[in-house]
């Protein structure tokens, strides 16, 4: 029986989770990430636009979606309070803005990526799974718990299954995420990565600051490492 998808709400917040097809690698280099970082500030937007980068390869990454001085202001589909580009699969943290922003916006991103990575690679056919999955966020601690979990996904590109077995050094995962570029994660530590893609007022103060923004990640790896070193002894 198919999961019931929630009612999209105008100001209610949803975490999203669009997959690649099968074993399909959404991103198989920079020039990709920079091509998905592009779609969602340039289709976050109730009119038509191109799907040509306005922005160049060889800008600094504080400039990369800044860079669109040609174009006129953009009439939000929804605010995109965090993201996290994954190889196979993308989260993001939205709230509605407008009456059907969320689903026009996905369309957008589904068909405008998905042509781009047809064309690059030679191919035809599906670039995403149909449907993307998607929770309401009820709460605080919800969201808090999604903030974490979205930030924390790209650790398991250098420890493999670490959410089930944990962590052996939680520093390293935290420097790994620290320079991690394909998140907001280092807009919400005050770094300038890409900080026109994300609005972070709001939920910088849910957290209580951009130092509780740290603290909880970096609380919630070293959770995993304990949990790592307990299971060990437990088993030696």
């Amino acid at each position: 029986m198919p999961i019931k998808r929630p009612q999209l709400v105008n100001g209610e917040i949803y975490h999203i989770v669009i997959r690649a097809i099968e074993e399909l690698k959404l991103f198989r280099n920079k020039e990709n990430c920079f091509r998905m970082i592009h779609d969602l500030f340039e289709f976050n937007d109730v009119d038509s636009v191109s799907s040509t980068p306005r922005w160049q390869m060889n800008k600094s990454p504080s400039r990369t979606v800044l860079a669109n001085i040609d174009r006129k202001k953009r009439k939000i589909l929804v605010e995109i309070l965090a993201f996290c580009l994954m190889p196979n699969h993308v989260h993001l943290l939205v709230r509605q803005v407008r009456d059907g922003g969320i689903s026009k916006f996905m369309r957008k991103i589904g068909a405008g990526y998905g042509l781009y990575y047809n064309q690059k690679y030679k191919r035809s056919g599906h670039v995403f799974q149909g449907r993307y999955r998607m929770v309401h966020i009820k709460n605080e601690n919800q969201l808090k718990t999604v903030f974490v979990y979205i930030h924390t996904n790209p650790v398991a590109i250098v420890v493999p299954h670490w959410k089930e077995k944990g962590i052996k050094n939680y520093k390293k995962a935290i420097g790994f995420l620290e320079k991690y570029r394909w998140s907001s994660y280092l807009d919400y530590l005050d770094k300038k990565n890409f900080p026109s893609l994300t609005s972070r007022e709001f939920l910088t103060k849910e957290m209580g600051g951009v130092k509780e923004c740290k603290k909880f990640v970096d609380g919630w790896l070293k959770f995993k490492q304990e949990l790592a070193d307990f299971d060990r002894v437990a088993i030696e």
